[in-house]
């Protein structure tokens, strides 16, 4: 049996399902990864960028940054391998969709039960107060304010060095744990904690798919890996 036949056996069987995916399936849609060729911005690595003290020294140039990046978000369109983790989502009696991309381009493919852990490129939140609001804008216009309390808006994502978003981060163990697969789309499975739910996985005994360009850490250690685009198996796994 091939291991796509495997992937897709594995899926069928399952009642609980839960994906992982990383800047790789987005990449795919023409969004440069933060670790890829097309990372730097201005000779700025995000690095440099997306981290509170440079916000703290300079809110406007991280603006710019971001703004920028909404920009080069807005004309990219989700890919099939999007569109097919939003199929398994409509097919799956449970289901939990975790992402470490901040671009919504889940959203936009049809997906619906969504963690975001590391936070949403498209949500400006107030530096001091708990207000937010959805930010479509593309156009750098100046540090926008909160009207609650007049601190600078900062946008909604994690930065380097803070810590994920608390709730949404028990949702997506508790989604993993309770799961029988987890399958794993476009990541590097570098970045913790997020790469440690495919442990939280193993140890529950859910079978684990990865699908990824590359190797990984986790290649020998998964149920099923394969290589390749998320845009090409992702639709072969889930048809």
């Amino acid at each position: 049996m091939s291991g796509i036949d495997r992937a897709r056996e594995i899926l069928a069987a399952a009642d609980r399902v839960s994906v992982l995916t990383g800047a790789g399936i987005s990449a795919e849609s023409g969004i440069p990864t933060f670790r890829g060729a097309g990372g730097l911005w201005r000779n700025f690595r995000p690095e440099e960028l997306a981290t509170p003290e440079a916000f703290a020294r300079d809110p406007e140039l991280v603006w710019e940054w971001y703004v920028w990046r909404r920009g080069r978000i807005g004309e990219a369109q989700p890919n099939a391998g999007h569109r097919a983790i939003a199929e398994l989502e409509r097919r799956a009696p449970v289901f939990t969709l975790i992402t470490q991309n901040v671009d919504g381009l889940h959203d936009r493919a049809g997906s619906r039960n969504i963690r975001k852990v590391h936070g949403d490129i498209w949500i400006s939140r107030c530096s001091r107060c708990a207000y937010q609001r959805r930010d479509t804008a593309t156009v750098f216009t100046g540090v926008p304010v909160c009207p609650e309390c007049s601190a600078p808006l900062r946008p909604g994502v994690v930065w380097f060095g803070e810590s994920l978003p608390r709730a949404v981060w028990d949702d997506a163990e508790r989604a993993v744990h309770g799961s029988q697969v987890l399958l794993i789309a476009g990541t590097s499975a570098q970045v913790y904690p997020a790469a440690g739910l495919i442990d939280l996985a193993r140890s529950a005994g859910s079978s684990t798919i990865e699908v990824n360009l590359d190797g990984t850490a986790y290649s020998g250690a998964v149920t099923v890996s394969l290589r390749g685009l998320c845009g090409e198996l992702l639709p072969q796994i889930v048809a």
